[in-house]
């Protein structure tokens, strides 16, 4: 039988504590979060492993080294209202909720995702956070604006309703791909421009509907 509590702190001490996640809410709750309630049961033997989990048969959640990293790069702060687009069945929400104030997960309906994730939120007593079903590339315009917006999985090119919903100095934590690997970026908004810088290299793979267009052949 495995043993999920040792597995959940030799995560952190092998995966989050050695890529520079120095936030030690992060490194804590990712401590005590059970993870392995989050994945499939078929799954659960790769709940703690450096490697993604598959969800269904079009859906993968992040590894816990590319999570981790991706929300510590978005510097969430315990005042924040934070969208977590993609969440899957909902770890990446718990693991917000520690961080912020509110989290609202979106996914895609009739996924089948939000009510597992609505059901082990409960589970863990994360009453601070909400899943929405939606359109994944329309966000969640009725519950923002968001002082951070965090994307669980790659995209070839974040779409404009996201920068829409982001509040004064929101900050969208997202993996953008058009190759073999992709690149973290953050993406800060501050009087009606956007910045940006890269935070790290991440070879996720790239959620459904968000692959680049097809070229012209010839």
């Amino acid at each position: 039988m495995t043993d999920y509590a040792k597995a959940r702190l030799a995560m952190v001490h092998s995966q989050i504590r050695p890529n520079d996640v120095t936030d030690h809410r992060i490194q804590d709750a990712m401590a005590e979060i059970p993870r392995e309630l989050f994945v499939p049961k078929a799954e659960r033997a790769k709940a703690y492993a450096d490697a993604e989990v598959r969800l269904s048969d079009r859906r993968v959640m992040l590894s816990p080294m590319h999570l981790a990293k991706l929300v510590h790069a978005a510097d969430i702060r315990s005042g924040d209202v934070v969208l977590d687009i993609a969440c899957g069945r909902g770890y990446s929400c718990a693991l917000i909720s520690r961080l912020a104030e509110t989290v609202v997960g979106l996914e895609e309906e009739g996924a089948g995702f939000a009510s597992k994730a609505t059901e082990r939120l409960a589970k863990i007593g994360a009453d601070n956070a909400v899943v929405v079903e939606g359109d994944l590339k329309a966000g969640a315009p009725k519950q923002g604006p968001f002082d951070v917006i965090i994307v669980g999985g790659a995209v070839t090119q974040a779409p404009k309703a996201w920068f829409d919903q982001l509040a004064e100095n929101g900050r969208l934590a997202v993996i953008e791909r058009d190759g073999p690997v992709g690149r973290a970026r953050i993406y800060t908004k501050a009087r009606g421009a956007v910045g940006e810088h890269s935070a790290f290299d991440a070879n996720a793979s790239l959620l459904p509907g968000f692959e680049p267009e097809p070229g012209f052949v010839f």
